[in-house]
């Protein structure tokens, strides 16, 4: 370890080198060596005796101890033991002792009555005189710690280094900043004698970056050469325990664990600290990074004098940071400060910090961590001010932070009452995105408390709402029990009016797959507006959405109704982020459907408008929206890559959530054909009863897969079953859940042409009834597909002409090929599929190809264009062909090797290469670079 602490320490050996030379010519020096805790001084003073080569010089060496301060020459004396003539000098040393001891008695005085001193100390001048005389090599004399000193020990070195040169010896001495005894006047003396002062700097990145791989080899990247540095300040001690620690098994990384050997060494610096700096370090740790010194000095019954002395003692020790508010330097100081405060007045501390913050007015979350690290304790004031934290939390998407504060007030809250049933419901709320049975008990519980019918109501509202998925059915009988103590909406005004709408499109959704409930749900929308659907009222927004869902899932309005009555809601409704217990995805499902999606594309994009100037990231269902209005668009590629991240969102919340999100994930995976993310797809919505929608999305999705391997009579058998349970539960619109697509394409496959038309005829008369041309289009295209001659080619001419009025761009080029191949040449037949392929290409399907009984369209004849490429992928892509390798790639775009190696996947994949090599060989840097 010594090696490495001496990295960038040459001007410190340099001046010791050159004393040394100056001592072997005659003339001594003193040097003094001096640093926060951990910066090195003793590794260095180790070194010493190594510059001078072997018999170059005579080291001596002594270092002091807290121990033995009051050990009267104890420093001197390690200096002289086992030295050839030290005994007489002892013996003296010995005898000063007495005379302290004795008051004076028993020694001899000199020729004025005192004690002779001084005259023992020119014997310890004349023997290191003599050690070290020309007949020689010159003294070393070592001397660490002297913050330790005893003072008789300090008086005599103070006394040499007023004259250096009359011994030829070299003195170092070390002293840690800050420490006590530093404020002694002997040490003081000492350091106001001509010694030249040593400050060893903390070690730069360039050191930082030898020490990492030297400790972690390959595994130390540039990156974590960042990391260990910013959590070190290029302090030695820090850095190579922490590095040691993660080089012996221990968790890599700067904010691992931290290494018990730091802790104990800060833990040793501090029991030596005077009573007032030990005090500002517990209220330091107390008050984190909420404060500054006088609120901390009030806090450890500091006044300013004594508060800024203890500050700049800790700062000088190099405990805390040089400037600005006071700051620990390391978690490792900080845990080392707190470990060293009792539990009881580690509590009371935390109870005093609450009080302190309060009176000035600190912000809520600040005063709540108090509350919570003092454990009990009640205020008048503390349950508010937990309340308040725990929405701030929420609000900053902090939701176990916030449960934890809430959890905290109702300790303060045993008994049944109105106050608890408050705690319990924002609990409910707190918890319901982590842990969904968690909420629905605490909602439960707040039900049960005897408070009025609307905070019941309010409060089984927190249960999770699965717009997006399944109710559990004790959950849909206790919304069903309160509704009805509430009673009618249209009975009602205010808050229980808004709570019983919102009572009633929960359990309207989560009856959606009756077909008697889905009838009367459809009849619940033709309710004339206004009515109980006022437009300015969100719960009746909310309840419109969900009627407007079963409407489009059971195709039983027109589509042109369904878009109007979506708009309408639409442009009601703010576009506010975290949606997730919202009904409003259910709208743009809905208008998906119904081939209307450019209401939806606006007030999405005035969603991310104000997530971005709220700095609210994107969530899994802003997402899986936008997935939803690109496949309605027929654009596959940015489709997909918004679905790709629903799914790293939602893998690691499993069970309705993911399963929810399924649905639609699975929309884009059969459109895609990507097994792999098919695969992904259906993993994720595997869990108990996850509902018609995800269950037969998923079997389509199964079907699809059977079908690529061949097994078509498996594929249909699939597809089919799924038809029976979506027709089972009145579930008619193929826009949503396209099963009469699929197995009519599998029929044809199979050869069996009559059950091809047959489905062919019904799907094209249930979307001539729905209306909206993407489905319509595309009925005409799979019915003209099963007719040879001018009667398919009519048809297919029919598809064309409804797709031209259509969002969906890929489904009018797959019209446009179909009737292109329908044709079997000719301008006509040139032109469409020329067009089919240009369309192609746009949404992401450059390839025409036979697959699962369905055809995709292919450009065929040249490689894909890079413009499939998204524009991350394209700058992955042009670096790449220019030779760059993965991890320089990461390092030039401050991404992760794991993000590029992603981009570079999707890449092989649109561009339908198999690795680099391929890709570089059919598109130079500039072509990727140049496309965008």
């Amino acid at each position: 370890m010594t090696e490495r602490m001496l990295l960038e320490r040459g001007a410190e050996q340099a001046a010791v080198e050159a004393a040394l030379r100056a001592a072997a010519g005659g003339t001594g020096s003193c040097l003094l060596l001096t640093g926060p805790l951990g910066i090195g001084r003793t590794a260095l003073l180790d070194r010493l005796p190594e510059l001078a080569g072997a018999g170059a010089t005579r080291v001596l060496r002594a270092a002091a101890a807290p121990m033995e301060q009051d050990f009267p020459f104890g420093v001197v004396r390690q200096l002289l033991d086992g030295l050839p003539g030290a005994d007489p000098v002892l013996d003296a040393l010995d005898g000063l002792d007495a005379l302290d001891a004795a008051g004076g008695e028993h020694v001899a005085h000199d020729a004025h009555g005192e004690p002779d001193e001084h005259a023992v100390l020119q014997e310890i001048d004349a023997l290191l005189a003599r050690t070290g005389d020309d007949g020689g090599p010159p003294l070393l004399l070592l001397l660490d710690d002297l913050h330790w000193a005893d003072t008789p020990s300090l008086r005599w070195l103070a006394r040499l280094a007023v004259r250096p040169g009359r011994l030829r010896a070299v003195v170092v001495g070390t002293v840690r900043s800050g420490e006590p005894g530093t404020r002694r006047a002997a040490l003081r003396e000492l350091t106001a004698a001509p010694c030249r002062v040593l400050r060893p700097a903390a070690l730069t990145p360039a050191a930082t970056a030898m020490l990492v791989r030297e400790h972690l080899g390959a595994a130390g990247t540039e990156e974590s050469t960042h990391a260990f540095h910013a959590a070190s300040a290029g302090n030695p001690l820090v850095l190579t325990c922490l590095l040691q620690h993660a080089a012996g098994g221990g968790p890599a990384g700067p904010a691992a664990p931290h290494p018990p050997r730091l802790t104990e060494r800060v833990r040793a610096c501090l029991r030596g600290l005077p009573t007032a700096e030990r005090d500002l370090a517990a209220a330091l740790c107390v008050l984190g990074e909420h404060t500054g010194l006088p609120l901390a000095a009030r806090l450890a019954h500091l006044d300013e004098h004594a508060g800024t002395r203890a500050l700049r003692s800790l700062r000088e020790l190099g405990l805390l940071t040089p400037a600005g508010p006071p700051r620990f330097v390391h978690d490792a100081v900080r845990e080392a400060a707190a470990a060293g405060t009792s539990p009881d007045a580690c509590r009371r501390l935390h109870e005093s910090a609450a009080d302190l913050l309060y009176e000035q007015g600190a912000p809520d979350t600040h005063v709540a961590d108090q509350i919570m690290a003092a454990g009990g304790g009640h205020r008048p004031w503390s349950t508010a001010v937990l309340r308040a934290a725990a929405r701030a939390a929420r609000t900053a998407g902090a939701p176990q932070q916030a449960a934890g504060y809430l959890r905290r007030a109702l300790q303060d809250h045993p008994e049944a009452g109105r106050r608890r049933a408050g705690l319990l419901t924002e609990l409910a709320a707190a918890v319901r995105d982590t842990d969904a049975p968690a909420g629905a008990r605490h909602a439960a519980q707040a039900a049960l408390l005897p408070v009025t019918p609307a905070d019941r109501a309010l409060a089984v509202l927190q249960i999770p709402p699965a717009f997006l998925g399944t109710l559990p059915q004790d959950a849909a009988a206790t919304l069903q029990r309160i509704a009805a103590e509430l009673g009618p909406a249209a009975l009602l005004k205010g808050v229980p009016r808004e709570a019983a709408l919102r009572l009633e499109a929960r359990l309207r959704h989560a009856r959606r797959e009756d077909p008697a409930a889905l009838a009367a749900a459809v009849e619940r929308l033709r309710a004339p507006v206004p009515g109980p659907l006022l437009p300015d009222s969100p719960a009746g927004r909310e309840l419109t959405a969900v009627l407007l869902n079963s409407a489009a899932v059971a195709g039983a309005l027109p589509a042109g109704e369904v878009a109007r009555l979506g708009r309408y809601v639409l442009e009601r409704e703010p576009a506010a982020p975290r949606r997730e217990h919202s009904a409003l995805p259910l709208v743009v499902l809905a208008l998906c459907a119904a081939d209307t999606v450019e209401p939806a594309v606006s007030w999405l994009a005035a969603g991310q408008r104000v997530r971005a100037a709220e700095n609210v990231p994107a969530d899994a269902v802003d997402h899986m929206e936008q997935a939803l209005v690109l496949l309605a668009r027929g654009r596959l590629t940015h489709a997909r890559e918004h679905a790709e991240r629903v799914v790293d969102l939602a893998q690691a919340r499993r069970g309705p959530a993911g399963a929810s999100f399924a649905v639609v994930l699975a929309a884009v995976a059969l459109e895609v054909r990507d097994p792999d993310f098919g695969a992904r797809v259906l993993s994720l919505g595997a869990g108990p009863a996850p509902g018609l929608a995800t269950t037969s999305m998923l079997q389509l999705l199964e079907a699809a897969a059977e079908a690529a391997r061949g097994a078509w009579d498996a594929a249909l058998e699939t597809v089919l079953s799924s038809g029976r349970q979506l027709a089972a539960a009145g579930w008619h619109n193929s826009a949503l859940f396209p099963w009469r697509p699929w197995a009519i394409s599998l029929h044809h496959r199979l050869g069996d042409l009559p059950a091809a038309r047959a489905l062919a005829d019904e799907e094209h008369e249930r979307a001539a009834r729905w209306g909206a041309p993407a489905v319509l289009g595309r009925a005409l295209r799979l019915k003209g597909r099963l007719y040879e001659g001018p009667r398919g080619a009519a048809l297919l001419r029919e598809a064309v002409a409804v797709l031209r009025s259509s969002a969906h761009q890929l489904e009018l080029a797959r019209g446009l090929q179909a009737l292109g191949r329908a044709l079997g040449g000719g301008a006509e037949a040139d032109a469409a599929l020329h067009e089919a392929g240009e369309l192609a290409v746009a949404c992401g399907v450059p390839r025409l190809a036979r697959r699962s009984g369905h055809e995709e369209l292919d450009t065929a004849g040249g490689p894909a264009p890079a413009s499939v490429l998204t524009p991350a992928e394209r700058r992955v892509a042009d670096l790449a062909g220019r030779g760059l390798t993965n991890q320089s790639i990461a390092r030039e775009l401050g991404v992760s090797a794991r993000a590029v190696e992603k981009h570079l996947t999707n890449s092989y994949r649109k561009l339908g290469v198999r690795g680099r090599t391929e890709m570089i060989a059919r598109y130079s840097g500039s072509q990727l670079g140049r496309v965008g």
